[in-house]
């Protein structure tokens, strides 16, 4: 059995020791980091509570309730910010990354504790591909809130289909994962090379 409370708390201890040291610019990240990590210990819960309450079976949970509770877990966080602080734009974005990071590396924790860090290979790709694909989520949900929060009549519709765009990628990732076989390994590319892609474009327009 893994404890992720246990988990949660071994990992938060040193990061909200740090925050309480640190100054206040620098005091935001490590919260946001203890907010994306409870965001993911909370989604698990919720994921376990619809699982059962459907009866859904782990490849529609994976594929079906997980994308959607992640996504929304993930979000409450950045929105909790955006109502509260009213950030600029360029801080929407890279909060909204730095939960999805600090989400992902608790997810990968908690991976590595139930089934063993035996094979390298595997776990290396598994952990950058992961840590990719909720990159891409966050970089999709806090750069195009970034935009349309700046726009009254943007702010709903805007936030529901960059939520739905995260949560649809977010989808086929897991079910690429779920097919298992080559089909594994493409989904844990997939986010690398959209995210180096992305790189060498962003690169290319400014220059």
């Amino acid at each position: 059995m893994t404890y992720i409370e246990n988990v949660f708390l071994c990992m938060a201890s040193p990061l909200l020791i740090a925050a309480l040291c640190m100054g206040k610019r620098q005091r935001k990240f490590f919260l946001f980091c203890l907010a994306g990590m409870g965001a993911c210990l909370l989604s698990a819960y919720i994921n376990t509570f619809f699982s059962a309450l459907y009866r859904a079976d782990t490849f529609t949970t994976t594929t079906e309730i997980a994308p959607v509770v992640e996504e929304v877990m993930k979000f409450l966080p950045l929105l909790f910010y955006l109502l509260i602080f009213e950030p600029k734009r360029e801080q929407i974005k890279n909060t909204a990354i730095v939960i999805a990071l600090s989400f992902a590396t608790f997810e990968n924790v908690c991976y590595l504790i139930q089934n063993g860090a035996g094979h390298f290979s595997f776990i290396f790709f598994r952990g950058i591909g992961t840590g990719a694909m909720h990159v891409i989520c966050g970089a999709i949900v806090g750069g195009g809130l970034a935009y349309v929060w700046q726009r009254t009549w943007l702010k709903i519709a805007g936030t529901c289909g960059l939520l739905g765009a995260a949560i649809t990628f977010h989808a086929i990732y897991n079910l690429l994962i779920a097919y298992g076989g080559a089909a594994q390994y493409i989904a844990y590319l997939l986010p690398v090379l959209i995210l180096t892609a992305g790189k060498l474009i962003f690169r290319s327009s400014i220059q």
